[in-house]
């Protein structure tokens, strides 16, 4: 027991399907479009079809047997059924790729507003959802929708429509079958229910250990230089198969729930196909009473043909209905990891950086704390930084200074006022404020692609001679070209075939392809001898010169060439004077 709760597994499931889910499903249902419904009218189509192909059937049937016509007679009601034989094949056909399709347009929209949901919002944000799980979700948890709306609702409309059409039929022709139909008939959804209830729970811990299994395996392999150097590999190894096989005890355990329910399903409709066989022999032998008038072959046969039809829509109904399981509790996956899912993707489009005057920058008494609250890393804190002004940020390591840059990137929550040239920072649209602005993190991401492309993320549609031009400037043409293939080499995720070093630099190379009113860098000289930090510090300050700038640095020799320096330390910042030669603590 923690914090006066009991303790609960993380697989349990406590509550039931949310309403949420079942209004997000009939929300999506627009957007499968003409497909959706060609995949629903196309087999109730086929069905009422059905009903005339086996009246036909009968009707030859009954004609050879007891009025014993010859086969050219029967030969036009030959053509029918086999016609409507072709048609139901066809119609069959044509819903089962429809649903299909609008299955995959259904999904692709959700993920694309998902996608652009998880954009939309800040990497540094508080309750910003684990890769992994992220990836889960948009992945894993949007393909359970596919059975969802390919199979199972068609099946539903089919199952509500078909045996009352059916029943609705046969009723006037024979009062005993339809009696039975009606007496048998809801004895499948009944099970179904009951069947289901157990289903959803397990499918609910299924989900969860599918999403436990994606956070462990993304952290661990992003980890995996570290889990080697201190010797954890084998245990996290015995780890990753432990969730693993947790997470397919969970699979088996729905699926022997969906294999039961069928079982049991198959069984009741057999049953009712077995009374009308039963009631049609008995009847045609003499042996029941129960008709007012004699019972013709043609009519045994129709009664017979259409006994399973009246129990198929039903049948499939319960082989599908594991799919609207499978499908809620995906749902309720991905909004417990990435939020409630909206009607429209977030508007995106690719920033083109803009040229403008330097940007000024003012705090006001900025308070700035750790995303879980618990920690403050600036108090009280006022700064100002004119237009065009160069200043540099001291101090050690977790004193705050990344945080600081990223919070005049809005990239962090603060409180008091945070002015950028003279507008408050919350004022700015997304897309000016990053077409104004310029951040080196410390940690830069770099892709797998080319040294040119990763340059060339910068500014979008950029030149060739322009990235060569910011690749000579960010020092990346002396390197690149001992490579195999120069800027076109390919390197892999996070620099990986780069030093250090190296892959600071083609981080870097980005600057110098924006003309950005405010430059934040972090640590941008990392990884860098005194040669080329003295050669590279000058390239900065040669492009910076007329934006602002400001540095988070721990390297006195970038910042004695600052106009201007502060040193942060126990969660104030402090003028550090600062000579062309030394920095004064």
């Amino acid at each position: 027991m923690a914090n006066g709760q009991p303790h609960r597994s993380r697989y349990s499931v406590t509550r039931p399907t949310s309403p949420a889910s079942t209004r997000t499903l009939a929300r999506l249902h627009s957007r499968g479009g003409a497909a959706l419904a060609l995949a629903i009218v196309a087999p109730l189509i086929a069905g009422l079809l059905l009903v005339w192909q086996a009246w036909s059937l009968s009707d030859v049937l009954g004609r050879a047997i007891e009025g014993g016509e010859p086969m050219p007679a029967l030969l036009p009601g030959v053509g029918v059924v086999v016609g409507l034989l072709i048609v139901r094949a066809a119609l069959g056909a044509l819903g089962e790729q429809a649903g299909i399709v609008a299955a995959e347009t259904i999904k692709q929209h959700v993920r694309q507003v998902l996608f652009t949901q998880l954009l939309a919002r800040s990497p540094r944000a508080a309750q910003s959802t684990a890769s992994g799980a992220a990836a889960s979700a948009i992945v894993d948890q949007v393909e359970a929708l596919d059975g969802y709306f390919a199979r199972y609702l068609p099946a539903a409309l089919q199952a509500a429509l078909l045996p009352l059409v059916f029943g609705a039929v046969i009723l006037p022709l024979d009062w005993v079958a339809g009696v039975l139909f009606l007496a048998t008939a809801p004895l499948i959804p009944i099970f179904m229910a009951l069947v289901g209830w157990g289903a959803q729970v397990a499918t609910d811990r299924q989900a969860r250990a599918l999403s436990h299994l994606s956070m462990r395996f993304a952290d661990r392999l992003r980890g995996l230089m570290t889990l080697k150097l201190f010797g954890r590999a084998a245990q996290e190894t015995a780890g990753i198969l432990e969730a693993s096989e947790a997470l397919r005890i969970r699979t088996l355990k729905v699926l022997r729930i969906a294999f039961l329910s069928s079982a049991v399903l198959e069984f009741f409709a057999a049953l009712g196909v077995a009374g009308i066989a039963l009631y049609v022999g008995l009847t045609f032998i003499d042996y029941l009473h129960l008709r007012t008038g004699p019972l013709t072959l043609q009519l045994g046969m129709f009664l017979l043909l259409m006994a399973p039809e009246v129990y198929n829509p039903l049948r499939l109904l319960a082989a599908h209905y594991h799919d609207r399981a499978t499908a809620r509790t995906g749902l309720e996956e991905i909004e417990r990891q990435l939020g409630a899912i909206a009607d429209e993707p977030t508007p995106m489009r690719d920033i083109v950086p803009r040229t403008g005057p330097a940007i000024g920058v003012d705090l006001a008494q900025v308070t700035l704390r750790t995303p879980d609250r618990l920690r403050t890393v600036l108090q009280d804190a006022s700064l100002h930084v004119a237009a065009g002004q160069h200043v540099a940020l001291l101090g050690p390591s977790g004193t705050g200074k990344s945080t600081l840059l990223e919070a005049l990137a809005r990239l962090r929550d603060h409180e008091g006022g945070l002015r950028l040239a003279g507008r408050a920072l919350a004022d700015w649209p997304e897309d000016e404020l990053r077409a104004r602005t310029f951040l080196l993190s410390q940690k830069p991401r770099l892709i797998h692609g080319s040294i040119a492309h990763n340059i060339a993320l910068g500014r979008p549609h950029a030149s060739r001679a322009e990235i060569e031009r910011a690749a000579d400037l960010a020092l990346v043409s002396p390197f690149a070209a001992a490579l195999p293939d120069g800027l076109d080499t390919i390197i892999g995720e996070d620099g990986v075939g780069l030093s250090g070093g190296q892959a600071q630099r083609v981080a870097s190379a980005r600057l110098f392809l924006r003309d950005a009113g405010l430059i934040l860098l972090d640590e941008p000289t990392a990884h860098l001898d005194a040669t080329t930090e003295e050669a590279f510090i000058s390239a900065i300050l040669d492009h910076a010169r007329g934006r602002t700038l400001i540095v988070a640095t721990h390297s006195l020799a970038l910042a004695s060439r600052m106009d201007r320096a502060w040193r942060m330390a126990d969660g104030h910042l402090l003028p550090a004077p600062i000579t062309r030669e030394r920095v004064v603590a």
